[in-house]
């Protein structure tokens, strides 16, 4: 049975690396898979670890390098390995000075295991002149397959550029 008493003592003091890393998973805020923190297995404790891709995210400090530790490190991804859990590990400065790379590698990973559907807006055709917005009384547009008639996204745009502004900032009045 794992000691959740260290697990939970794990949690309430996290290094900075870990907070940095729970604000960017915590609350399924990346790409909606859950992730858990200080997670118990057999008789390690994953700093990440996300049950649906079996997937352990490790972030590494200086104690790290050195050789003791790193033999250490082998043996417990073996031992993750058996598990059928993936593990990846990251060193605490590449959360600062690489980040997007950090989160590219975790979402590559995640997709890799266990594919969600990407959201539309990041695939290809979804904005443009081809993509068809129908048109409300209001200038914002109406979901596909609603109102009168259909203007490009462009056209919505440029209507709400080009329109006269509601409130005149000079004098401080309503627009006639």
């Amino acid at each position: 049975m794992p000691n959740t008493e260290r697990a939970r003592t794990l949690r309430k003091k996290p290094t900075w690396a870990e907070k940095l890393m729970w604000s960017w998973l915590r609350d399924r805020r990346f790409s909606t898979y859950k992730f858990r923190r200080s997670h118990p297995c057999g008789i390690y404790y994953l700093d990440f670890y996300c049950l649906e891709a079996s997937l352990s995210i490790e972030l590494d400090g200086g104690q790290h390098g050195h050789p003791g530790q790193q033999a250490h490190d082998a043996e417990r991804t073996k031992f993750l390995a058996s598990m059928g859990i993936k593990e990846i590990r990251f060193w605490n400065w590449q959360l600062r000075r690489e980040k997007q790379f950090v989160r590219d590698v975790i979402f590559n990973a995640l997709q890799a295991r266990a594919p969600h559907p990407l959201p539309a807006y990041t695939r290809t055709g979804i904005v443009g002149e081809e993509k068809l917005v129908g048109r409300s009384p209001s200038p914002w547009p109406s979901p596909p397959g609603r109102g009168e008639s259909c203007r490009t996204a462009t056209e919505v745009w440029m209507s709400l550029v080009l329109s006269p502004p509601l409130f005149e900032f000079a004098s401080g009045r309503m627009a006639s």
